[in-house]
């Protein structure tokens, strides 16, 4: 069984910051991409950030600048610095990797439960 376990949300003032950690659990022979989305009320799920095994990276225009996304492999975690804090970044933020449970098994993907974060102005 594998699982991804995010922390660090919660409710910060608009301007403030927040770090958000995903760490994955069980059986991993391979963790390959590592990401972040987020779900605002009766909006669709888009991407946040993304980060490849060998740390490049890729963001959504509306967090570039603010936002930065890092991983510790031997630690198969993921972590996401949120900057300047906006009311419009209040979501549900959901980590996202792709890994491989055996040498043999296909890339499957898998997300955490959601982790709330809410900006006030």
């Amino acid at each position: 069984q594998v699982q991804l376990v995010e922390s660090g949300g919660g409710l910060v003032q608009a301007g403030g910051s927040l770090r958000l950690s995903c760490a994955a659990s069980g059986t991993i022979f391979n963790l390959g991409a590592m990401g972040w989305y987020r779900q605002a009320p009766g909006k669709q799920r888009e991407l946040v950030a993304v980060i490849a095994k060998g740390g490049s990276t890729n963001y959504a225009e509306s967090v570039k600048g603010r936002f930065t996304i890092s991983r510790d492999n031997a630690q198969n975690t993921v972590y996401l610095q949120m900057n300047s804090l906006k009311p419009e970044d209040t979501a549900v933020y959901y980590c996202n990797a792709d890994l491989k449970i055996s040498f043999y098994s296909a890339p499957v993907n898998y997300w955490g439960q959601g982790t709330q974060v809410t900006v006030s102005s």
